[in-house]
């Protein structure tokens, strides 16, 4: 496994790294990345942005708000949390494995104390019923990501400030409010590592995944100058982009909500003469490929019920919704 370098807190060129060591950098053996963000909330692939932030709050306090290209749910980040990623070959089998991907960081969190970690749900780490990170996919053309967050000492009021979160969301995991629900790991670390920050808590868990005591021994790639230039115009096209990060919502007049095992799923229509002229699809949902495929195969079918079933049977779902069924997606859209 290589391990990258990164002292950058800025996420518009952190998930442009990520992007670059996934699609383009020419190794085939794993890589480890470590970012630590300045206050941002990351929003999920297919979440409706307005949706998932308190709008002015964010601008108030100049939170950067930035898209991911991996599905899951939106997460705010502040110098206390510690982001991880594992950059990998598809094998075909890992995706939605989250317990394979985790385990390496379960394990560092046991041998520092933190013997209650565990992955619970989808795809959460936990102390008990308390969440303290989440964790999302990507893949495309033979390569992966797994990564997560891993609050160590955040701002849990300002994941409070930050963030909407739907009712629904709450509800249905048995919880009162997002404050009752999350917490940072570090007052669980044993004794010896209170004093840690976040930089030295980053160092201790890379020297448990690599099984050394210093860094002489971790293989390390250090980014090129010609790796840095396409990270920038990655950050260009993409997490510098105010169209990628909040992106257009369609006018709509029809507005379908469900929440199913996999995530929430959202569909906005326009509808006219009887023709669904526009859709657009949001959720937290994990998914592979575009869900752009999915809008384009509906755009201009008739909205009853068959027509919408014929074309919803020729989409692979379980390859862009995770685990729904035909007739789940034929109720939530009629």
């Amino acid at each position: 496994m290589l391990f990258v370098q990164n002292e950058n807190n800025d996420p518009r060129i952190n998930l442009a790294i990520e992007t670059y060591l996934m699609k383009e950098l020419p190794v085939d053996e794993p890589i480890l990345l470590f970012y630590i963000n300045e206050p941002s909330i990351i929003i999920g692939r297919n979440q409706n942005t307005i949706e998932e932030i308190n709008k002015e709050y964010v601008e108030e306090k100049g939170i950067h708000v930035v898209r991911r290209l991996s599905g899951g749910g939106a997460v705010y980040h502040d110098f206390g949390n510690l982001n991880f990623s594992f950059i990998m070959p598809d094998d075909g089998e890992s995706f939605r494995d989250f317990a394979k991907v985790t385990q390496p960081i379960i394990d560092a969190l046991h041998d520092m104390g933190v013997t209650g970690a565990e992955l619970k749900g989808r795809n959460d780490l936990v102390i008990g019923d308390k969440k303290f990170s989440g964790n999302a996919m990507y893949a495309t053309n033979g390569r992966m990501f797994a990564h997560g967050t891993i609050m160590f000492d955040s701002d849990v009021n300002e994941v409070v400030n930050a963030l909407k979160v739907r009712k629904d969301k709450i509800e249905s995991k048995g919880i009162k409010s997002i404050r009752s629900r999350v917490t940072n790991i570090k007052p669980f670390l044993a004794d010896e590592y209170q004093d840690m920050s976040t930089t030295d808590f980053r160092q201790a868990i890379l020297f448990r995944i690599f099984g050394v005591d210093n860094m002489d021994d971790v293989k390390i790639y250090d980014l090129t100058e010609a790796d840095w230039k396409r990270i920038n115009e990655i950050s260009d096209q993409y997490y510098r982009n105010w169209d990628w990060n909040y992106g257009r919502s369609p006018e709509f007049d029809l507005v379908r909500r469900e929440r199913f095992v996999i995530g929430s799923v959202e569909a906005k229509m326009n509808v006219a003469g009887g023709v669904i002229n526009d859709i657009r699809i949001f959720g937290d949902f994990f998914g592979l490929g575009e869900i752009k495929d999915v809008e384009d195969l509906l755009r201009g079918t008739k909205y009853d019920k068959e027509s919408i079933r014929e074309a919803v049977e020729k989409i692979d779902i379980q390859k862009y919704f995770g685990g729904i069924q035909v007739d789940d997606l034929v109720q939530l859209l009629y």
